[in-house]
């Protein structure tokens, strides 16, 4: 048997190889809600908190989370699959402190793509030599296959939705697809634009409420973003508004997002599934095997 110090030494570089990654897809039933706003300040606030954070755009064929960054990448996603570059070579630092993987705008192709090419840009992150804490992905709105797949390899799925008849017929049937057709059971909901405090969580009961009466799935309330002009002025400005305004009512949400966030699980181990960064989560599990023999 190993002795403890040398077990410590082995654990240790495991560890610099095997360092998991917590993964959140940000999606929602319907444009509109406000999803690349919370993907973006999310990101925002969790690298201010000093963790490592990568943004993928997943909207890949309509991107914008470079437009509400004020960014303007030379190579996207696009170029990634068509070979001519590494996913190294086009993720661009934000000037927030985290790292962006853009996607290409009005790419009729990339928004098109099978599930095949969907598997290997989730496997594509494995090859990522940045250092990473966080991915945070932002999906596109409704159940496309890309927002399914994103949302099946991530270990955390954060439905958005606001007081709106379509935002809720649209998240319930998000919900109804990827529980019944791609084993996800465990949602977290947030409110955003919501106009008085404590309305988000009457808005995650009555959503609750119809889920719980045809689903068997788990949902959770991560909280509540309030309807706030700096958060509009900043959209304006191209600039997260925990960046530009961080004592407006808006970016303090974002702050207490980004704490919940932080004490999210991350999985034992993968779950059998396609996940972003999972054999890392492989390589966690053999580092414990190793500290106890």
């Amino acid at each position: 048997m190993a002795s403890p110090e040398l077990n410590l030494i082995n654990n240790a570089k495991l560890e610099g190889l095997s360092h998991p990654v917590q993964v959140i897809a940000v999606t929602g039933g319907k444009g509109g809600v406000g999803k690349t706003s919370v993907s973006v300040n999310l990101a925002t606030a969790m690298a201010a908190a000093g963790k490592r954070v990568v943004l993928l755009d997943g909207d890949l064929g309509l991107a914008n989370a470079d437009v509400f960054l004020g960014l303007s990448p030379r190579y996207t996603l696009a170029h990634v699959l068509s070979g001519e570059r590494t996913l190294d070579e086009v993720v661009i630092p934000a000037p927030q402190g985290f790292l962006v993987v853009p996607a290409a705008s009005g790419a009729a192709d990339m928004a098109n793509m099978g599930e095949t090419e969907h598997l290997g840009l989730v496997q594509a992150f494995s090859t990522l030599a940045a250092r990473v804490d966080v991915l945070i992905v932002d999906t596109a709105a409704g159940i496309a296959h890309s927002v399914l797949q994103f949302s099946q390899a991530s270990q955390h799925v954060v439905v958005v939705i606001c007081d709106e008849p379509a935002s809720l017929t649209d998240a319930y049937a998000l919900v109804k697809v990827l529980s019944r057709n791609h084993g996800v059971s465990r949602f977290r909901v947030l409110a955003n634009q919501v106009r008085m405090q404590g309305a988000g969580a009457e808005l995650f009961r009555r959503f609750e409420l119809v889920t719980a009466r045809f689903l068997d799935v788990v949902l959770e309330f991560a909280g509540e973003i309030p309807e706030d002009e700096y958060l509009r002025r900043s959209v304006r400005e191209q600039r997260p508004v925990f960046d530009a305004y961080p004592s407006c009512p808006a970016a303090r949400a974002f702050k207490k997002l980004a704490a919940r966030a932080d004490t999210w699980p991350v999985p034992p181990g993968p779950r059998g599934n396609i996940e972003f960064f999972v054999e890392r989560l492989v390589r966690k599990n053999v580092a414990r095997l190793e500290a106890v023999q």
